[in-house]
């Protein structure tokens, strides 16, 4: 499947590739297709690719290039995105402690959507969730793949601060959050996995493009995680995608 390119000026020193306007799969596939062959084409003057839902961020030294440059070979790489291929990815294993003070919005979700909160954790672990990018804050990841029996609103109040690894929902994504920060996003619990983590090689645990599912655990067995992730010695179960 192909997908019309436009490229639009971000400043001086960047542009923007969007390919669509929808959160779709194919779409963030050509995304991430795109970034692979802009990055293993290594043009001069590259200086970073930021992959989204549907665009491509690229940031380049004006020394070294130009935006007109840089984007005729965007649009041959465009051109031959069939062909360009994604880099495989990784299925992530996260456990989650659900409800309680860790999930303090799980019972709302619950009640609005009609389902027992058992339910509610039920349908979260069976999801196959896409990461579709990173963004707002260090890791923050945005997965795609909520089952549509659990999309809500946001929330009307949002907070001025919610735990690092809280395991939210809003609309019609789920997220995992690095890192404490003011959210409107349904809290429903939290995983010990520090998905941002500078004391790791590669401190962004997910990558767009990856999947997450989620592995209900109870409370003892967050607080015995908790401990590891403290130290800097947990690491989820994860397994590469096909």
């Amino acid at each position: 499947m192909t997908f019309p390119l436009t490229l639009l000026p971000a400043g001086d020193t960047a542009l923007v590739a969007e390919l669509g306007d929808a959160i779709d799969p194919a779409l963030n596939d050509a995304v991430q297709a795109l970034d692979a062959a802009l990055v293993g084409a290594n043009p001069a003057g590259l200086i970073e690719t930021v992959p989204t839902y549907r665009s491509l961020l690229v940031h380049f030294d004006p020394c070294l290039t130009d935006a007109d440059t840089l984007g005729a070979l965007i649009r041959a790489l465009a051109a031959g995105l069939d062909q360009a291929g994604t880099q495989a990815g990784r299925r992530w294993f996260l456990p989650v402690c659900f409800g309680g003070d860790l999930g303090e919005d799980l019972g709302f979700v619950a009640g609005r959507t009609g389902r027992s909160e058992a339910e509610v954790i039920g349908l979260h672990c069976a999801a196959d969730y896409r990461v579709y990018m990173l963004g707002f804050s260090p890791g923050f990841a945005y997965l795609g793949g909520l089952p549509a029996e659990l999309h809500l609103p946001r929330r009307d109040n949002p907070r001025l601060s919610t735990p690092a690894g809280s395991i939210m929902q809003g609309g019609a994504q789920a997220c995992v959050s690095p890192m404490a920060m003011p959210s409107g996003w349904h809290i429903l619990g939290q995983t010990p996995v520090m998905t941002f983590d500078l004391r790791r090689d590669q401190p962004f645990l997910l990558a767009p493009g990856d999947r997450v599912r989620f592995m209900a655990i109870d409370r003892d067995r967050f607080a015995a995680l908790a401990t590891l992730a403290a130290a800097g010695d947990l690491m989820p179960d994860s397994e590469a995608l096909a």
